[in-house]
């Protein structure tokens, strides 16, 4: 299958590219960017786009699957306004292009809440993103709605890394829907969901991501 891969530099989505480069049974990867990707691979095609202003006639919009990886930070991002333009607007533009150059499957890396009527702002923007994308009209749509998600980033998140560090301490003792969700794990169930591509909606429990 040839699978488009959004966010590829991000946490998950680079554990999401490696995992994809290796499986066999994707053959061809393209990984749209804004800097070139620093790494080669005969699967791989890493065109440089500017989420913009995205190409509307690009042959590499014609693929399987896609799965989406977007996402920042209020603090990256500066405000409300540029969050949502990351969060929200880019991958459904992205899904629109795919699905008019008739990809069947998406797959979102979402968040436990997401809730479009949520008075929590991270939240009401994965739960608008959730219903707008179920009106784009593809055959098979999943939510990955990972809840804290475990790993080294690139960024720093204080206050994240000491909810990780207490929530893997008591991580055996807790139900599974409030563990550190590891990334690679995270990736695993996209990649599989955009294979398998089931029809309907359908959402991944942060449980199935859990370690």
């Amino acid at each position: 299958m040839k699978l488009l891969l959004v966010g590829a530099t991000g946490l998950v989505g680079s554990h999401a590219l490696r995992l994809a480069l290796d499986d066999s049974r994707i053959t061809q990867v393209t990984s749209p960017v804004r800097r070139a990707l620093p790494l080669a691979h005969h699967k791989l095609r890493a065109p440089i786009v500017d989420y913009e202003a995205l190409p509307t006639d690009a042959d590499w919009w014609q693929v399987d699957a896609v799965i989406c990886a977007l996402g920042t930070t209020m603090k990256v991002a500066g405000s409300e306004a540029a969050f949502h333009r990351v969060d929200h607007d880019y991958p459904l533009a992205v899904a629109r292009l795919a699905h008019h150059h008739g990809t069947p499957t998406y797959v979102l890396n979402s968040a436990t809440g997401a809730d479009a009527n949520s008075r929590f702002f991270y939240n009401k923007v994965k739960g608008e993103l959730e219903r707008d994308l179920a009106e784009v009209g593809f055959s098979s749509l999943a939510y990955a709605r990972a809840g804290l998600i475990g790993g080294a980033r690139t960024e720093s998140r204080p206050m994240e890394r000491v909810a990780i560090s207490v929530l893997g301490a008591l991580g055996p003792v807790l139900p599974r829907r409030l563990r550190v969700c590891p990334p690679q794990n995270i990736a695993r169930v996209m990649i599989e969901s955009a294979i398998q591509a089931r029809p309907g909606v359908h959402i991944i429990p942060s449980t199935a991501m859990t370690q």
